[in-house]
């Protein structure tokens, strides 16, 4: 008689046929398809946490920039600016700053523009766009 450890295995299996709920024809029915679509879906999974990650902070400098440009001021000036002054606001904040309270980030690009050096006027000319 061949021992199989078969209550193990089942869970083993169990587990992985779980896992590929919701998956498309025989790739939640046969296991040996469930266990590829499973291990790639992990796969899938690690790496756009990471993703996910680099996407928000893209979209947090992408208002910053959009907020900054009203004001007349480019986003590496501001972040420079504000690294100067020694305003320690990060990225999200700066961005739900923009969205939520445009006075606030314009006080905020004053005091970059002041740890600068430099005037509106001179900044507004520099920001210009070249057509």
């Amino acid at each position: 008689m061949r021992a199989t450890n078969n209550p193990a295995s089942r869970r083993r299996r169990k587990k992985i046929m779980k896992a590929a709920r919701g998956a498309f024809g025989g790739r939640h029915r046969l296991f040996q398809n469930a266990k590829e679509t499973v291990k790639k879906a992990l796969v899938y999974a690690y790496r756009d946490r990471r993703t996910k990650k680099r996407n928000i902070r893209m979209m947090w400098i992408a208002r910053i920039n959009a907020a900054c440009r009203i004001n007349g001021i480019a986003y590496s000036r501001l972040v420079n600016g504000l690294r100067i002054a020694n305003v320690e606001l990060d990225r999200k904040m700066l961005s739900e700053l923009a969205i939520n309270d445009p006075q606030g980030f314009t006080s905020i690009v004053e005091r970059a523009r002041k740890a600068l050096g430099t005037s509106k006027e001179k900044t507004a000319a520099r920001t210009v766009p070249h057509i």
